[in-house]
């Protein structure tokens, strides 16, 4: 489905949207600053992240475990699959989420907006030339938009005849 990441945005947005704290020489960063603050309780340690900017290895990665059962999804039920292999898929559909993020947070900002949405979520996967992508999520968006729709008003009934 998707050859080349270079085939599907300009060097430019690649550049624009390029975030130096996901990069694995800002991890080391991020391993300092966590060591430095192993004695001070877990919301000092929060805090003086929020302050620097610096954002924790665990909180910028998608939980191996989740990335891991994803994976065994699409593989033959005897298939194993290496940590190597789930530590590199992790890190790739995490920059992934940061970069069609980003994207879309920036077309909140230009809109003076706050909240991005599933709408935003699709045109950024546009933007960015992954339609392969954007399409499919369309429809899986409004299916959902159907679904709450449907879920809200059976539960309007219920208080009602309560």
């Amino acid at each position: 489905m998707v050859d080349n990441i270079t085939s599907y945005s300009n060097p430019s947005t690649i550049l624009h949207n390029y975030n130096p704290t996901l990069t694995s020489s800002s991890s080391h960063q991020h391993h300092d600053h966590n060591l430095y603050h192993q004695d001070h309780d877990h919301q000092d340690d929060h805090q003086d992240d929020q302050r620097s900017g610096m954002i924790k290895e665990q909180d910028r990665l998608l939980p191996i475990a989740n990335v891991g059962r994803i994976m065994k999804q699409i593989l033959p039920p005897n298939a194993k699959i290496s940590k190597e292999a789930k530590e590199t898929m992790q890190e790739c559909v995490s920059e992934f989420i940061s970069f069609v993020t980003g994207e879309a947070s920036d077309k909140c900002h230009k809109e003076k907006r706050k909240t991005v949405n599933g709408d935003d979520i699709c045109w950024a996967l546009s933007s960015l030339g992954f339609d392969d992508y954007a399409n499919p999520l369309k429809r899986y968006l409004n299916r959902y938009r159907e679904f709450e729709g449907e879920r809200v008003a059976n539960q309007n009934k219920e208080r009602e005849r309560d």
